[in-house]
């Protein structure tokens, strides 16, 4: 479908363009390529259709041009700290399977200076491990400036392997010199789905299990775009 985008019409009618999972590919390439700010967040049949699937607060923050406003503070975020420290960057991210899949394409991800978003569904901490590797060894991870990872939903492993999906992605991560947290309910969620502006300013700081998402900047221009 990305071959098929005409991106200057998308850029004269700007819209706003939501979702996650297979759509993270469509949320990257329409900010690399145009400029526009899209989100990572609810959709109508998975999220909204159910109580409790949308993060009502963060969705208004995002899509009105809230800002500066905190899109992991508290526990009802889920997220929490695994590696100490502070960062600004460009928030951008999705589905990490699907991130992966645009490496070597013309809708390769682009993530120097961001503070990077990954999330997925039903992998398995040795796909993942692969997966984070294969992000490391293209160089997406060098030029990071923090990484904030999802809820990451049923990547479980079984019963006899003595190690968490938290220690297989320190294992990469841990050395970068970045600040690290884990859990932030954006994407593949349990309940009270986030709203994630890509392509905007932002903070995280990390200390110990305490985790903030400084959003800095408006995703939206007065003029909607």
């Amino acid at each position: 479908m990305l071959e098929a985008l005409d991106l200057e019409k998308i850029k004269a009618h700007p819209k706003i363009f939501i979702g996650y999972s297979d759509l993270s590919s469509l949320l990257t390439y329409v900010n690399n390529a145009t400029g526009l700010m899209t989100f990572h967040g609810p959709m109508v049949t998975k999220d909204w259709a159910h109580e409790n699937g949308v993060d009502f607060a963060s969705w208004h923050a995002a899509l009105t041009g809230e800002r500066p406003w905190d899109a992991a503070s508290g526990a009802d975020s889920g997220a929490k700290g695994l590696v100490d420290g502070t960062a600004e960057g460009i928030l951008y991210g999705g589905c990490l399977s699907i991130l992966v899949a645009s490496l070597g394409t013309p809708y390769e991800i682009l993530t120097d200076g961001a503070i990077l978003f990954l999330e997925d569904i039903g992998a398995k901490p040795y796909q993942i491990d692969r997966m984070l590797m294969q992000l490391k060894l293209a160089g997406k991870l060098k030029g990071v400036r923090g990484i904030i990872f999802g809820e990451m939903r049923d990547c479980i492993q079984t019963a006899n392997q003595g190690y968490t999906l938290e220690e297989v992605i320190l294992r990469i991560v841990g050395e970068l010199g970045v600040p690290v947290a884990f859990g932030l309910r954006s994407g593949h969620v349990t309940a009270g789905n986030i709203t994630l502006p890509i392509g905007v300013r932002a903070a995280l700081a990390v200390s110990g299990e305490r985790v903030r998402l400084n959003i800095l900047e408006s995703a939206i221009s007065e003029h909607g775009h």
